[in-house]
């Protein structure tokens, strides 16, 4: 599994030039979810994510947490986050996991980190054509692969 994490100020998804979710300050989670992907690589980075600490304290250190500052998190799905370019100049989305396998790990993404912060996360539709709006809060944007844990 691969992540984009942006620390937001907010974030809203339009389907169809309807608004469908919204959040204020958090986590937005961009989520491409590879052919090989498991339960443990959910458990990894949902843990991962909600310790996260990469928001400001009375000194301006990055060092609490989205649980720490009581933010939301949306998930939204990103199969082109699995793109191979080591060939041509045409993205590949050989490692993009099938819809029978992705959708089902990105609901469990959803369901997991939902009780980790102990609130429901917002979501846009998978498979869906969306757009993303967002204030990126810094910026800061943290990149994470399941794959590359250390």
């Amino acid at each position: 599994m691969r992540v984009v994490i942006q620390r937001v100020k907010s974030a809203k998804v339009h389907i169809k030039d309807y608004p469908t979710a919204e959040i204020g300050q958090g986590l937005l989670v961009l989520l491409g979810v590879g052919t090989d992907d498991s339960k443990e690589d959910i458990d990894w980075l949902v843990k991962k994510i909600v310790a996260l600490r990469i928001f400001d304290d009375d000194e301006g250190v990055m060092n609490r947490s989205v649980q720490d500052v009581g933010g939301d998190i949306m998930v939204v799905s990103q199969f082109t986050l699995m793109a191979s370019t080591k060939k041509g100049n045409r993205p590949s989305w050989i490692h993009a996991a099938p819809h029978s396998l992705a959708i089902p790990m990105y609901e469990l993404f959803c369901k997991e980190m939902g009780q980790a912060i102990g609130k429901p996360v917002a979501t846009g539709q998978f498979g869906a054509y969306m757009q993303v709006e967002l204030t990126n809060d810094g910026p800061v944007t943290i990149i994470m692969d399941t794959k590359n844990k250390t």
